[in-house]
């Protein structure tokens, strides 16, 4: 029986209990003969910071049922890649386009016009549009000796806006925004928060912005199911990136989870990836864990205790985005869309390596009422509240991504892999709870968008012309068939770069040589194969220096004073 015909139990696990959901018949029956298919919803659910193997369905123990039930009854790709970082991954995935190409060479600038977002495309099409959370996406504008009480809410410069007015989602294709223009925040008062152009200037008490996103994405499934045209919803979670901010309900869950460590973390991760499917150990050896500072061995029981607690928080709040993934599940099952409805849920980066050292630049001192924040020096039971700024640190970053090295920021696998899980009852061919090992980008979601919605990608757009799209359709892999993939993929953040040709890798960290990896039987790159092909090596290079030549790529000029991060 075809997907689409089928009727299946979708459990909603919501913080208030199980609610299990019936997904409906097809609305309208099959289509007519010669009969042009129903344009899709489409949603795509970004997370920041997110390990490859954070979620249960790609090895975790954290608990993510909403999201895993989306993986049971849809399509988990093992060969997706981002690129490395924050802003460039957004850059890639609103446009189809290298970030290089439309601004974004580094940190801290403006999406510009030499790309088209999806938003704007869709819009054009007819679709309502929507996004709900995280931006980063407009140049960071600062002050000078004022900045830092700024940022911790403590000055409200007259008409200063958090970036250039022109480059928010509100004029980039969406028709209502509600999120922050900056990346880093306080999750409990967030800095550079904003409602289409307005700046939100206070919140509520009992304030947190995983649900507050959540908040306005159920909103705007409400709002847009009313109107009989589809809709293209953007939700970009700011969790789970530092600072380690979450409720105690949901650290409660992981109080305990993580005394055994990252070692032992990593190899039940890497074990559940295999009884899953997801990774054939032969091709996929477990290398050895990496990290920066005292491995677990060296720790004394406090440290220990401090670092548990560390990876309690971020787990809690990756649980708290899975809760709100079930919420916006269940308006849409309520509205009767979720059945004509995509879903791609994916990730910027790998797990981050970084621990904020010290205020400054896009890290909050104090809180609004003056109240000092701690970069050090607090107890493991204080982590997560608005008074400790921290992160998860290398080692255990470098577990998160299990099975990859690395982590965010490097072109190594775990740096530029992301989980990436497609949902859509009405429309994918797969069997359900399908592995695709087949490889993608984030520069595919714009193609694939398009073509899921009729719609043509403009040669100018807005009085701009505009560069041809990198993407390509990952439409043929959503029913079930062998795409003509990218003959090649580029990759280049802060000095790591990669290029990925067939099943070779060429990959280096930033100032380094380059390295190469025969992906067929190495997915973890765990065995350097460069002083065995010198003529790989330098075709593959030459290769990767001619596309940097293209997209114009530069080495970056000195950015703002951005405080320093501890391993």
């Amino acid at each position: 029986m075809h997907r689409s015909s089928r009727r299946f139990l979708l459990p909603l696990i919501l913080s208030g209990g199980l609610l299990i959901f019936g997904w409906p018949a097809r609305r309208g029956g099959a289509a007519e003969p010669g009969a042009a298919a129903p344009r899709p919803n489409i949603l795509v659910i970004l997370l920041d910071d997110l390990g490859f193997s954070d979620l249960g369905c790609y090895g975790g123990e954290i608990q993510t049922p909403n999201m895993d039930r989306l993986a049971e009854n849809g399509l988990r790709f093992t060969q997706f890649y981002n690129a490395s970082r924050c802003c460039p991954t957004r850059a890639a995935l609103m446009t189809g386009l290298y970030p290089h190409q439309v601004g974004l060479r580094y940190n801290g600038r403006s999406l510009t016009h030499d790309g088209v977002t999806i938003a704007e495309v869709l819009r054009a099409a007819g679709y309502q549009t929507a996004m709900a959370g995280k931006w980063h996406l407009s140049k960071t504008l600062t002050l000078d000796a004022d900045h830092l009480r700024w940022v911790n809410h403590q000055i409200d410069p007259p008409g200063q806006p958090f970036g250039p007015i022109d480059s928010y989602p509100i004029h980039r294709g969406f028709q209502r925004h509600y999120g922050i223009i900056w990346g880093v925040i306080d999750y409990y008062d967030p800095f550079s928060l904003v409602e289409g152009e307005r700046p939100v200037k206070e919140v509520p008490d009992g304030y947190y912005i995983t649900d507050a996103i959540t908040d306005y994405a159920v909103r705007c499934v409400r709002d847009m199911a009313r109107r009989d045209r589809p809709f293209f919803l953007y939700v970009a979670h700011c969790a789970p990136h530092w600072p380690l901010h979450a409720l105690p309900e949901d650290i409660a869950k992981y109080r305990d989870a993580y005394r055994d460590g990252w070692h032992a973390l990593r190899e039940a991760r890497y074990r559940r990836q295999i009884e899953k499917g997801l990774f054939d150990p032969a091709s996929t050896p477990l290398p050895e864990l990496m990290g920066r500072g005292s491995d677990w061995d060296e720790l004394d029981r406090p440290g220990r205790k401090l670092q548990a607690a560390k990876m309690a928080v971020h787990a809690a709040m990756v649980d708290r985005v899975d809760q709100g993934v079930g919420r916006v599940l269940a308006a849409l099952e309520a509205t009767g869309r979720l059945d004509d409805t995509i879903l791609f849920v994916l990730a910027d980066n790998g797990a981050s390596p970084e621990v904020p050292a010290e205020p400054g630049y896009d890290r909050t001192g104090a809180t609004r009422d003056g109240t000092p924040v701690r970069y050090r020096g607090f107890a493991p039971e204080e982590i997560g509240g608005e008074t400790t700024y921290t992160g998860i640190g290398a080692y255990w970053a470098n577990a998160a991504n299990t099975p990859f090295r690395y982590w965010k920021k490097e072109s190594f696998e775990g740096g530029n892999h992301t989980p990436l899980i497609v949902h859509w009852p009405a429309g994918l061919k797969t069997p359900p709870g399908g592995v695709t090992a087949q490889t993608g980008h984030v520069i595919d979601v714009m193609p694939t968008c398009l073509e899921l919605a009729g719609a043509e990608y403009p040669q100018t757009f807005g009085g701009h012309d505009v560069l041809p799209v990198e993407g390509r359709s990952l439409v043929p892999i959503l029913r079930g068939e062998r795409r003509q993939g990218h003959p090649v993929l580029y990759f280049e953040h802060e000095g790591g770069r990669a290029v990925r040709q067939g099943n070779w890798k060429l990959v280096a960290a930033e100032r380094r040589r380059w390295e190469l990896y025969d992906m067929a039987t190495d997915r973890t790159e765990t065995t350097d194969l460069a002083d065995r092909h010198p003529q790989r090596v330098a075709q593959m290079a030459a290769m990767w220096d001619r596309w940097a030549e293209k997209v114009k790529l530069r080495q970056p000029p000195k950015s703002p004073a951005q405080p320093p991060t501890r391993p």
